[in-house]
């Protein structure tokens, strides 16, 4: 009885073929976590890992994952260096993380040198697989997200005209403004203007006063919570009229921390919304505030998918193999997931639903679901 039901839960989670050999008989294998712990995304980072935590204490069938974490500080080079530290020194078969695309990008390098087999829980940003067969993900990318919110936008707030506030040192929100943009415009929209910022700025209003001069219908925002926080309650400053359009990135309670009431009456597209009737949804969300008395975030319920995509990773490879782990992942079909049923595809990337939700003065909203 005891075989069956391993057998049962791999099948729930997979649908790739097992054997009787390909039962799990890896006892425990060691994963590396490159999360930003500190820095300015550091709560995508404790809620990735919140997530992953909940899932192992959740699932305890084998194979035990033994998590060694290491602090990206929310940089590129830190992400760099982790990664470097988890493959030469701890010696790990796998790695999750990291979080933000350009931090991915920089930890992709090393790990697709070492042959290391690294999966990103929530990075978008199209470039990151492209020719990396080690490197795969669980979420979709900009290319559907800027379509997705680029047709939310034309077809359902029936906006004509846009304007995209960007941000300049971000690979992830450029990425989003292009996507965004070129579909805005196959939609018969009109982008009336490209305004940047950078990560380190904190006053807005010079960028603001030209969104409030353009009045565009709607003005599309792929940014991090800590600066959209701020621009946000800028923007209900200065009076801005036009109606804003989130990303992923917004993902998180801090946003209407830092927003406060400005933060309520956006638009966002995420991977996941709290009060999803789905019943596997409202399962977890019961389980993650029992365990942390919070709301999960979308980079919980990524953290937890992830640690369980990976978990079923070994488990149908059967070794803590890099390579055979990397194409047991590679080959992944209809895993059942918190976000969404997640196959991936040729070239390693999410094949996935998106959420739109709507912020409130409760928080995140579901609005509406849109399939790939």
């Amino acid at each position: 009885m005891k075989r069956l039901s391993s057998l049962s839960f791999a099948l729930a989670f997979s649908t790739l073929a097992l054997s009787s050999s390909a039962l799990a008989v890896v006892g425990e294998a060691k994963v590396g976590v490159i999360l930003p712990l500190t820095g300015q995304t550091a709560n995508f980072g404790k809620d990735s890992l919140d997530g992953m935590k909940l899932a192992l204490e959740k699932d305890t069938s084998a194979p035990k994952l033994n998590l060694v974490v290491e602090d990206t500080l929310g940089t590129p080079s830190g992400s760099a260096t982790a990664v470097n530290k988890l493959i030469s020194s701890d010696k790990v078969s796998v790695v999750i993380g990291e979080i933000s695309s350009s931090n991915t990008i920089a930890a992709s390098a090393p790990a697709q040198s070492a042959r290391i087999p690294l999966l990103t829980p929530a990075s978008t940003n199209d470039a990151i697989t492209k020719g990396k067969d080690f490197i795969s993900r669980i979420c979709f990318i900009d290319s559907f997200q800027g379509e997705v919110m680029a047709k939310f936008a034309s077809a359902d707030l029936k906006a004509k005209t846009a304007i995209i506030l960007v941000d300049s040192d971000s690979d992830y929100s450029r990425g989003l403004r292009d996507s965004f943009k070129a579909s805005f415009t196959k939609f018969g929209g009109k982008v009336l203007e490209e305004i940047s910022y950078s990560q380190k700025d904190t006053d807005f209003k010079a960028q603001l006063t030209k969104v409030r001069k353009g009045k565009a219908d709607v003005v599309f925002l792929p940014g991090y919570y800590t600066q959209v926080g701020s621009i946000l309650r800028q923007s209900a400053q200065l009076k801005i009229k036009s109606q804003y359009l989130g990303t992923d990135g917004w993902s998180g309670e801090d946003l209407f921390k830092i927003a406060g009431p400005a933060a309520a009456g956006h638009y966002v597209s995420a991977h996941f919304a709290s009060d999803d009737k789905d019943p596997k949804v409202q399962a977890f969300v019961k389980e993650y505030k029992a365990k942390y008395n919070r709301e999960p975030s979308d980079m919980a319920a990524l953290g937890y998918d992830a640690a369980l995509f990976i978990k079923n990773a070994i488990r149908v490879a059967d070794a803590t193999d890099s390579t055979k782990i990397k194409d047991a992942i590679n080959g992944t079909k209809n895993f059942q997931g918190i976000t969404g049923v997640i196959s991936l595809d040729g070239d390693r990337n999410a094949v996935k639903s998106a959420v739109i939700t709507k912020t409130t003065t409760d928080g995140f909203k579901f609005h509406a679901r849109v399939n790939p």
